[in-house]
């Protein structure tokens, strides 16, 4: 099943970066972000669905403690990554939909390149901050990982020393985060819905149209997230289930 979803997702998002690079039609700056969204997505996937499945199909589930820290930064890059394209999308769309006027002087192809240069820089320091740590406590070999990827919680489950401290700064860090940048979501997306009672109801319908979209990625994005980092050191069964979201 999950060797299906990975194979449907990768194409899925090669079909549509294909697409937008390859149409005059489609320049605008959403297409722009959504088809680094879509090119983000597929690695995203591929640092933990293909790991995933080999697990599944061997007996002998192992991982060095190098290839657990490179998925480990691997996943949260690619993750970040996306959670800032999210969050510049609905920008995007909060001016085009409520400042018209403004649209095409703030969102030039020159900003837009600048805005995701910043989104890979920005999000490389973070999750360094978070690796550094994280290399630097004591592991007992070998462990055993609770979880089908290599993750901040369970991982300091595993370590030799008192985490107390870290898995709060993980929950600062990740948690609250994540919940201040969904709260931004939610707002501009209030905005957006309350800025279309001027507009007519085909104006209305074409804005809702492009609007469903990152609005189901972003809760189901989030609300994962939230469930997963909010709590410090607290880990349910559910959360690899969670995860798979």
């Amino acid at each position: 099943m999950f060797i299906i979803i990975y194979f449907l997702t990768g194409a899925g998002n090669i079909l549509l970066d294909m697409t937008i690079k390859s149409s005059r039609a489609l320049g605008s700056p959403m297409y722009f972000f959504l088809s680094f969204l879509s090119f983000v997505d597929s690695c995203c996937s591929s640092i933990m669905v293909p790991r995933m499945i080999i697990d599944l199909l061997t007996e002998k589930k192992t991982v060095s403690f190098s290839g657990c820290m490179t998925q480990l930064f691997a996943e949260h890059f690619f993750g970040g990554v996306e959670i800032i394209l999210l969050t510049v999308m609905a920008y995007d769309h909060y001016l085009a939909i409520c400042k018209p006027l403004h649209y095409r002087i703030a969102k030039n192809r020159k900003m837009c390149g600048h805005m995701v240069a910043m989104a890979w820089a920005g999000e490389s320091l973070h999750t360094l901050i978070q690796i550094l740590f994280k290399v630097c406590l004591p592991f007992r070999s070998p462990s055993v990982n609770d979880h089908f990827i290599c993750d901040l919680f369970p991982l300091l489950k595993l370590s030799c020393t008192d985490t107390h401290i870290f898995g709060l700064f993980v929950a600062t860090n990740s948690g609250l985060m994540c919940l201040l940048i969904f709260s931004i979501l939610a707002t501009s997306y209030v905005l957006v819905l309350y800025s279309l009672r001027t507009h007519s109801n085909k104006g209305q319908h074409k804005a809702l149209s492009t609007h469903a979209s990152p609005v189901t990625v972003v809760i189901l994005f989030f609300v994962s997230c939230l469930f997963m980092y909010l709590w410090p050191m607290v880990t349910f069964p559910i959360d690899k289930a969670v995860a798979v979201f």
